[in-house]
């Protein structure tokens, strides 16, 4: 077995996932930058020496180091880990594409679509870099504090090249942190962005007090919609009963640490979004998945009955109750 190589690696976004992820590179032995866009909170990070916003109480390595700026993190480092919004993600994208070589990794672990246009972030990746930069991305069923925790996990790297996808892989593997490979770049990032969306769903539900058979049955249909979406946008059909697919799911769908989930909830219970996004104080991002998705199932002309009425109780005011009895009216089928 070679001996494990050791990069200088920027991540680019310093919430909680971005966090968690430089922690684990740092703890992998890798010189490690994290660089976030507010300067107020990069120099309380500087200076405390922990994310204190959110993942308080773990204190940073030595090799875990505050850049102050973008093109600070640029001039040090090798390869660079985004780990921004989704609709930060192009900006973020576009502010580095001038600083980086032909032979920089860029890699992302950012889940959603891009707002607006509903493109999958490797196509926007690839307008912005170009066929010559390499690129690679990362999914699967993880909360931030758990990574960050160095509890037992597992991840898939997505790439179009295997050594660019195995390179990656091995920058994150540890013997708490097992990662796959897979060659599905449009699967793995479609299953990551329509599992939030379908655990607001589930949030919903629970938030009505319908119970744990609802839930059950909702995650069940749900991946039967992720997985017809998936397809018809290129995905492949094993690719969705993976980590990325039903493992993020069942995940995101059943625990209260999803913020997604979170947003759901609330709703269920009767509060405003606006509200309950201003309290959640972190980005959901299947509150904006769910406009994309929506417009593309129309687009495609692919039934998804669940986004379409998460869609309608986020921007067209319909109320949960009569989301869900919708949902129950609808002609009955075979599975």
């Amino acid at each position: 077995m070679s001996p494990k190589k050791n990069y200088t690696i920027a991540v680019l976004g310093a919430g909680s996932w971005g966090t968690a992820l430089a922690l684990l590179l740092a703890r992998n032995g890798h010189d490690v930058v994290l660089w976030g866009n507010d300067r107020a909170r990069q120099a309380r990070l500087k200076q405390e020496r922990q994310n204190s916003f959110y993942l308080p109480g773990i204190s940073f390595p030595a090799n875990l180091q505050i850049a102050e700026s973008l093109a600070e993190a640029a001039k040090i480092s090798a390869h660079f880990l985004i780990a921004v919004p989704s609709h930060a993600f192009r900006a973020t994208v576009a502010a580095l594409q001038p600083l980086i070589k032909s032979d920089t990794m860029v890699t992302w672990a950012t889940k959603g679509l891009e707002p607006g246009s509903g493109k999958l972030l490797s196509q926007v990746a690839l307008e912005v870099l170009g066929k010559q930069q390499s690129f690679a991305l990362l999914s699967g069923p993880t909360f931030a504090r758990e990574v960050a925790q160095n509890l037992p996990t597992a991840l898939t790297v997505a790439a179009d090249q295997e050594n660019t996808m195995e390179e990656v892989a091995a920058w994150l593997r540890n013997d708490r942190m097992r990662v796959y490979t897979c060659a599905d770049v449009a699967g793995v990032q479609l299953g990551g962005a329509i599992k939030n969306v379908m655990a607001i769903a589930a949030g919903i539900s629970d938030g009505l007090g319908f119970g744990a058979n609802a839930r059950a049955a909702l995650i069940t249909r749900g991946l039967a919609e992720l997985t017809r979406l998936g397809v018809a946008m290129g995905g492949k059909p094993e690719t969705f009963m993976g980590l990325t697919g039903a493992g993020d799911l069942i995940l995101t769908c059943t625990d209260n640490t999803s913020r997604n989930r979170r947003v759901g909830i609330a709703l269920g219970q009767g509060r405003k979004l606006a509200e309950i996004l201003t309290e959640l104080g972190q980005e959901a991002e299947g509150v904006a998945t769910a406009r994309e998705l929506y417009q593309l199932a129309k687009k495609l002309n692919i039934e998804m009955p669940i986004i379409e009425q998460v869609y309608r109780v986020l921007y067209e005011n319909i109320a949960p109750q009569v989301a869900v009895e919708t949902l129950l009216k609808r002609e009955p089928r075979q599975e």
